[in-house]
């Protein structure tokens, strides 16, 4: 077995990392002292035990024996909003921002056009019947603007058409610049973006 290709095309797998970076990896790792190596598995090891994903918006999140996160059992957050985003790195910059106290749900990616990729069905559906008991008003789509992410707000708007008249769908304005992924957008304009929302 050629240890340095099966591990550079694991690394290829990563998000973003071709073949020629995971192998630039690779050879890093290799003039690496040993410590850092063994402390870079143990961590890759660790990670499943020290780290859970919330039965709630499921994001993942640090440490705990609670089974859901900081963010869902915080009883001052606004249980009238749900903030729709792709990935866990998108919550988080919408927390930088420092705007918004609502709920969230994570639907784990997007759909693509050609009819790739999956999203979190099962547990929006799930999660609005249970939000609405508690005084849902708002569901906020807060996708990237990519024609993935507008596709995939698409299908979602599809899903939640049943409570149409019951809850606002709102996306965020554009001060998200056409063709941006939410998790690199600055903090001003995701403020800006969410207090700009309008109807979906």
């Amino acid at each position: 077995m050629d240890h340095i290709d099966e591990l550079a095309k694991a690394l290829a797998r990563f998000p973003g990392i071709g073949p020629r970076q995971g192998k630039r990896f690779v050879f890093y790792l290799l003039a690496a002292p040993a410590a850092e190596r063994a402390k870079l598995a143990e961590l890759i090891a660790s990670l499943g035990k020290d780290v859970r994903q919330c039965s709630e918006c499921m994001r993942f999140y640090n440490g705990s024996t609670a089974s859901v996160c900081n963010y869902c059992s915080d009883k001052t957050r606004d249980d009238a909003q749900l903030m729709l985003v792709e990935k866990d790195q998108d919550l988080a910059a919408v927390e930088r921002a420092g705007t918004y106290r609502g709920r969230y749900l994570v639907l784990g990616g997007v759909l693509t056009l050609t009819g790739k990729g999956a999203i979190r069905k099962k547990e929006l559906l799930k999660t609005v019947e249970k939000r609405l008991k508690s005084g849902l008003k708002e569901i906020v789509l807060a996708l990237s603007a990519t024609s993935e992410g507008e596709h995939t707000s698409d299908r979602v708007r599809e899903l939640l058409a049943p409570w149409r008249e019951q809850v606002r769908i709102s996306e965020l304005g554009r001060g998200l610049a056409t063709g941006s992924e939410l998790e690199y957008s600055d903090a001003e304009t995701l403020r800006a973006a969410l207090t700009n929302r309008k109807e979906a």
